[in-house]
């Protein structure tokens, strides 16, 4: 069984991972970089995780550079993730903006740190089930992003596992929307088309987005520290159009990160929308 890497191993990672992603891993889970690098490492032919971080000494601007980033990045994910959030979504933030909008026919959904794609899937499978007008008939953009391109390529990919489609998945979504092609589960087209995914770094420039009716950021912030926190909300601020709603995780929230945001409350589901002046 091999051990610990080296002390120093684990600051190099962890530095490096806020330096490309802005996520802070806590001293204390240092035994990730073990588990989820020494794979990396196995691949790469370096012997273990010392080798891998002594080869990115040598060599900053290795692939695998971006490799180590992506594998310490937590991907967690599954379709229609927290029920409250998705029924808030379908039964008062939708209708509402889809109203305001009649002039316009244009609406723009933005999921940000897609991972491999459960979520902007699961918002293209809500507007074709319940707003089939809309999504017909409307200029309807669904914007995915990660920074990761392991995760892009999956979620473009679109297909899931047995164990993926069960977590959350309504079964008459998954008989309408899926395929079976080769012991898995594939988004079908008229899903798969709703969706441009794009690479996106949420710590750097946002080019070329346009204004967002709903942004779905959900369970990121929980990984930025205080400051990186404060600078990407003051952008989702910008990107943010007057009306339109934030969903974040059930964990997270604007507060004592920006006042500029107020609370909306559907039930037991929370968005956050720009304040007036």
């Amino acid at each position: 069984m091999m051990g610990s890497p080296d002390p120093s191993t684990s600051e190099f990672v962890r530095r490096l991972v806020h330096e490309r992603s802005a996520i802070v891993i806590d001293a204390s889970k240092d035994y990730l970089v073990q588990s989820r690098l020494a794979p990396v490492a196995r691949d790469a032919g370096l012997g273990g995780v010392d080798g891998l971080v002594e080869h990115l000494r040598r060599q900053p601007a290795s692939p695998l550079r971006d490799v180590v980033v992506d594998a310490m990045t937590t991907n967690e994910t599954s379709f229609f993730r927290d029920a409250a959030q998705w029924e808030a979504l379908a039964t008062h933030v939708l209708p509402e903006l889809i109203e305001r909008r009649r002039a316009q026919r244009t609406l723009t959904l933005w999921s940000a740190a897609c991972s491999s794609g459960q979520e902007p899937y699961s918002i293209a499978m809500l507007m074709a089930d319940r707003f089939p007008r809309v999504v017909a008939e409307w200029n309807v953009r669904i914007v995915a992003s990660d920074l990761s391109a392991e995760m892009l390529g999956r979620a473009a990919a679109g297909r899931y596992s047995q164990l993926e489609v069960n977590r959350g998945l309504p079964a008459p979504y998954l008989v309408r929307y899926f395929r079976q092609v080769s012991g898995q589960w594939e988004v079908r087209d008229e899903v798969r088309q709703l969706v441009e995914f794009r690479a996106l770094n949420l710590v750097e420039p946002w080019p070329g987005l346009p204004p967002v009716d709903v942004l779905c950021m959900r369970n990121v912030l929980i990984y930025f520290d205080a400051m990186t926190k404060r600078r990407v909300l003051s952008r989702v601020h910008d990107v943010l159009r007057p009306d339109g709603h934030l969903m974040l995780g059930t964990a997270e929230s604007t507060l004592y990160s920006d006042e500029r945001f107020r609370r909306v409350e559907f039930g037991r589901a929370t968005t956050y929308q720009r304040r007036t002046a």
